[in-house]
């Protein structure tokens, strides 16, 4: 079993930045892809940005050359760098990680808003 643990969200004004963190234990020794998923208010969770652990990227089209995804094997961590935030970056970013049995955990998820 694997835990996703998520901080770093909050307010910001349209242009602003943000980084979102996540933090996995339990067996997260076993983890292949981690990355971030987000929900906005009556949308599908939609794919953010995703690391393999050979360090292979994916991004969505609407957040390439805005956000960086980043993550530390040695301390099961990933990072969302958030950059030139939009209001339509407002939603629930939830860490998403796959094992190595194929098995998908999620956190619980941090609120992110931009709004002037």
């Amino acid at each position: 079993q694997v835990q996703l643990v998520e901080s770093g969200g909050g307010l910001v004004q349209p242009g602003g930045s943000l980084r979102l963190s996540c933090a996995a234990s339990g067996s997260a020794s076993t983890l292949n892809t981690m990355g971030w998923y987000r929900q906005a208010p009556g949308k599908q969770r939609e794919l953010v940005a995703t690391m393999t652990r050979i360090g292979n990227t994916n991004y969505a089209d609407s957040v390439k050359g805005r956000f960086t995804i980043s993550r530390d094997n040695a301390k099961n961590t990933v990072t969302l760098q958030m950059n030139t935030l939009k209001p339509e970056d407002t939603a629930v970013y939830y860490c998403a990680a796959v094992d190595s049995s194929w098995r998908l955990y999620w956190g619980q998820g941090t609120q992110v808003t931009v709004s002037s």
